[in-house]
């Protein structure tokens, strides 16, 4: 077995407690989907070409509520910012990678194949760039493969669903369970906690820009209660 081979197999083996996200959450979207109207292909178009549960669910929401496509967009990119800071951080470690393999790295860059790659390079840091990619893409396979089967299972099942039993609690119900566990430090919490009350305070703003103005005044205010963490 080569070393590239071991550290893809390694790879594997980490992300396999993730199924236990992944496998609900992409079925979850490929339901919700489905009741918000899309059919198979535009559902599966999603979970194919943005491949990012959470800017998912934010289109779908903000479809369902008939804003502007602008909206849906810039939500959606809004939510995805993270992965610019996740591929910044990567990029020391394969960014030397072959052009073919960082399209690829770019494509499966998600929360998990993230945090699990980072944590395995910082623990590593004499890896040779062969074993990292083969790391990272084994984390994708189990990471992301999975992700375009549950969301077909999803919605299939989810065209069986009667039209009267309502499946809009289960967007926030999702978004809860995929943030909650990172709510570890006081600035977190009161990103998280300034950001509720803008929502509930901005709800008159038209074509749902709260959600904008939300996200960016939590993180407003989480930065300033770290940075006074820090000072202090």
């Amino acid at each position: 077995m080569t070393s590239s081979t071991s550290a893809y197999l390694r790879g594997i083996r980490v992300s396999l407690p993730f199924l236990l996200v992944v496998l609900p959450f992409g079925a979850l979207f490929g339901v919700v989907g489905t009741e918000a109207g899309l059919n198979l292909a535009q559902v599966m178009g999603f979970s194919i070409v943005i491949i990012a549960g959470a800017a998912q669910f934010t289109a779908v929401q903000l479809m369902q509520e008939q804003a502007p496509t602008v909206i849906v967009l810039a939500s959606a990119l809004a939510v995805n910012l993270r992965m610019a800071m996740y591929a910044a951080s990567l990029a020391p470690h394969l960014g030397h990678a072959p052009g073919w393999q960082r399209v690829l790295i770019a494509y499966f860059n998600v929360d998990a194949t993230y945090a699990l790659s980072h944590m395995e390079f910082e623990a590593n840091p004499a890896m040779p760039l062969s074993e990292k990619v083969a790391f990272y893409m084994g984390t994708a396979t189990v990471i992301c493969l999975p992700w375009y089967v549950v969301t077909w299972l999803g919605a299939v099942l989810g065209q069986a669903i009667p039209p009267g039993i309502p499946m809009d609690f289960a967007i926030p119900v999702a978004f809860i369970s995929f943030f909650a566990p990172a709510l570890r430090t006081l600035p977190h919490v009161a990103a998280a906690m300034a950001a509720v009350i803008l929502a509930i305070s901005l709800q008159w703003v038209p074509h749902n820009l709260w959600i904008l103005l939300a996200g960016a005044g939590g993180m407003a205010v989480g930065a300033e209660v770290e940075r006074r963490s820090t000072t202090r």
